[in-house]
C-alpha cells in the first residue's frame, strides 16, 4: 500500500502544485510563504513530510491576508510541530522560489528558543515529522532544505533563489 501511495503522490504532485498556484495567482498577484530552521540544543533540525508532496521540508506554509510573516511562521510551527517560540526568531533571508512560480517568495527564519509540547500524530497534512542530526538528514530531504540548513549552520553564502 505504501509504494502504491508513493506512485500516486509522484503522479499527482506536479498537477496539484499547478492547481494550488493557479488558485493563488487568481487570489493574489504574488505568493508569500515562510519556513523555519528550528534547531534544538543538540543542533538537530526539525523537518516535516507532507501528504501532498514528496520529500522532507523545513516546516512552514503560506502567509494569510492580514498576517505578518512572523505570525505565519509561528502559526505554521504550532500546526505542523506543536512548537511554541520562547524567544525571538531571526530572519535568515527571503528567497525567490521559481521552482513553484516566478511570483513565489519564501521568508526563512531561524528558531533556537522554543518548546515542543508533544510530537504531533500524523494527520491529513503532515504524515511524519521530527528532529534530525544534520549529519543524518532523512533520505528525500529536498535540495532547498539542505541549502538553507547549510547557510545557517555552515555559514555558506546566501543564495537568493530557493534552488
Amino acid at each position: 500500500m505504501g509504494e502504491r501511495l508513493n506512485r500516486i503522490r509522484r503522479t499527482c504532485e506536479p498537477l496539484l502544485r499547478r492547481v494550488f498556484h493557479a488558485y493563488f495567482l487568481v487570489v493574489r498577484a504574488m505568493t508569500l510563504g515562510v519556513r523555519a530552521v528550528v534547531l534544538d540544543a543538540e543542533n538537530r533540525v526539525f523537518l516535516v513530510r507532507h501528504s501532498y508532496v514528496s520529500g522532507w521540508y523545513l516546516p512552514g506554509g503560506g502567509v494569510d491576508h492580514g498576517e505578518t510573516m512572523e505570525q505565519a511562521m509561528r502559526r505554521e510551527l504550532k500546526e505542523e510541530g506543536d512548537i511554541d517560540l520562547t524567544g525571538a526568531a531571526e530572519l535568515h533571508g527571503i528567497f525567490l522560489n521559481s521552482h513553484v512560480s516566478r511570483r513565489d517568495h519564501v521568508a526563512v527564519y531561524v528558531v533556537r528558543q522554543f518548546r515542543q509540547n508533544r510530537v504531533p500524530e500524523p494527520n491529513r497534512e503532515i504524515v511524519e515529522c521530527g528532529f534530525f542530526a544534520i549529519t543524518a538528514l532523512p533520505e528525500g530531504t529536498t535540495p532547498g532544505t539542505r541549502l538553507r540548513i547549510a547557510e545557517v549552520l555552515d555559514g555558506r553564502p546566501l543564495i537568493a533563489t530557493w534552488r
